[in-house]
């Protein structure tokens, strides 16, 4: 809304003292024509905002007008801002929301802690987007329009339909009861309800979606950390899939991560420099084929008959290959 935007504008140029038409319309994420239309409304509403010619000019607010938004503290607006940092507003289509909120909370903070907490925040990491073995965990692209149906629906307790891509399967729509939002390691996750049985859906799947009037048939309170780590620990272990413990070299991390269903590390790498890492496959062949490809560079610890698969394989290999070709040599 074009009110939130000239809000956003005036925070923008009180910590910024002065900045251009095109870099406030890329914090504004419009055009500078827009921004230079907003900047006269703000003019005649009375906001003391004036131009400055020349190489380094830009628009500014004369010294000392200030917007009285709110009256947080230190330490409120240093946890609104710490929290800020966390990817899941971005994996659930509230990128845009999230920056003007910050503004607002430095906007709120006296002018001597302003630099302080700024300094705090940069302090203090939260879910950073590379781990310690340097594995990349770029979040995953939104659905774009559709973000605003599913949030509005798990909001409101509406019912949804959505147009989902599984894997390996053709694109279909399903109804679902939404029951929260969740976001891991920068990948989006729909948990909802279908036919009374719980489903999760990646985002990144929802080709498009649509808020239904009827009400939701979902609990009237959730504990989502705990539903989270529920179905996750049923995703693992559950059905025909296979759960496999084992010993994995840093630089096979991600490898093994792009191959199996799903994949979390037990802790730090051991002395021997191996990552232990329990990782779900579809079935006992997709486990061999995946751990097969990674050769030397992992042990499995669990299960013992994946251990002898993986070791038959290995001999036999090691049999056939023991003695020089009978073939023909090439000429």
């Amino acid at each position: 809304m074009r009110a939130d935007r000239l809000v956003s504008l005036v925070l923008l140029l009180r910590r910024h003292g002065r900045m251009s038409a095109a870099a406030l319309a890329r914090e504004l994420e419009v055009s500078t024509r827009t921004v230079l239309r907003d900047i006269e409304a703000l003019s005649a509403a009375g906001v003391p905002v004036y131009a400055e010619r020349g190489r380094h000019g830009g628009f500014a607010l004369l010294p000392g007008f200030r917007t009285e938004l709110t009256g947080l503290n230190r330490d409120e607006a240093l946890a609104l801002l710490v929290a800020g940092s966390r990817r899941g507003a971005q994996a659930f289509g509230l990128g845009a929301a999230l920056a003007s909120a910050m503004r607002k909370v430095a906007d709120a903070l006296p002018e001597s802690d302003r630099a302080a907490a700024d300094d705090a925040a940069r302090r203090l990491l939260v879910d950073p987007g590379t781990d310690l073995l340097a594995r990349p965990t770029a979040a995953e692209e939104e659905p774009g329009p559709a973000m605003a149906e599913i949030r509005s629906a798990v909001l409101c307790g509406h019912r949804l339909r959505i147009r989902y891509a599984a894997a390996n399967r053709p694109p279909e729509w399903r109804t679902v009861d939404p029951v929260g939002l969740v976001t891991a390691d920068g990948i989006g996750y729909l948990l909802a309800i279908r036919s009374g049985e719980d489903r999760t859906y990646r985002l990144s799947r929802v080709l498009a979606a649509e808020e239904l009037a009827e009400p939701a048939r979902r609990p009237d309170r959730v504990d989502l950390d705990r539903a989270w780590r529920e179905r996750a620990a049923r995703f693992r272990t559950g059905g025909d899939r296979v759960g496999v413990l084992v010993r994995v070299a840093p630089r096979h991390r991600e490898e093994l991560a792009g191959t199996a269903l799903a994949v979390r590390a037990g802790g730090e790498p051991g002395a021997d420099g191996l990552l232990r890492v329990e990782a779900a496959f579809q079935d006992a062949e997709h486990a061999e084929w995946a751990l097969w490809r990674i050769a030397d560079g992992a042990e499995v610890l669990a299960p013992q008959w994946l251990r002898a698969r993986l070791r038959d394989r290995a001999a036999a290999i090691a049999a056939r290959h023991a003695e020089p070709s009978s073939g023909r040599e090439g000429r």
